[in-house]
């Protein structure tokens, strides 16, 4: 496509209409958790989380650019993906937030690479910040994953059609 075409269509796509379209396929909920070499904590929710490669093992994640909490987390150089449970729904909105204490009253443990590992977790990545590269408003981030584990055997919280819940197998 031409880089004129491209202009057209970007300005044609209603954002609203967009999102609405793009919610018709559910994403999984992670907390990205970062500790910094002061020891402050950090974390942002997210439901763009993929897995990139196995061979060497990458994963992403797509913060959004203005984001407060992703220049923190940037500049640990390392995080951890926390796959949320369907029961933290309000683990996910404090997340979400811009509340400057996330993890007041969350329990945790710190991963072999020092990054927060959130309690009642169905899973966790832990990550070395591998790439950041500038994609329209927001940022594709990848990890180069060093270690990873399955917490519970809990439904992952989903987020669908403009609300949260979990997956119900057929």
């Amino acid at each position: 496509m031409t880089e004129v075409a491209t202009e057209i269509v970007r300005d044609t796509i209603d954002p609203q209409w967009f999102r609405t379209v793009l919610g018709q396929y559910p994403t999984g909920v992670c907390a990205i958790t970062a500790m910094d070499q002061d020891g402050r904590v950090s974390g942002m929710a997210v439901g763009s989380f993929t897995s990139v490669s196995l061979n060497p093992p990458l994963v992403a994640f797509l913060p959004d650019r203005s984001s407060t909490s992703w220049p923190k987390i940037e500049s640990a150089g390392k995080f951890c993906v926390n796959v949320l449970s369907n029961q933290q729904l309000g683990v996910c909105k404090r997340f979400a937030s811009k509340a400057e204490d996330k993890f007041a009253g969350l329990a945790y443990q710190l991963s072999g690479n020092g990054s927060p590992i959130l309690e009642g977790v169905v899973a966790w990545i832990d990550c070395d910040l591998h790439s950041v590269q500038e994609a329209g408003d927001h940022y594709i981030v990848i990890g180069s994953v060093r270690e990873l584990q399955i917490e519970s055997e809990d439904s992952a919280l989903l987020f669908y059609r403009g609300g949260y819940g979990g997956f119900a197998s057929l």
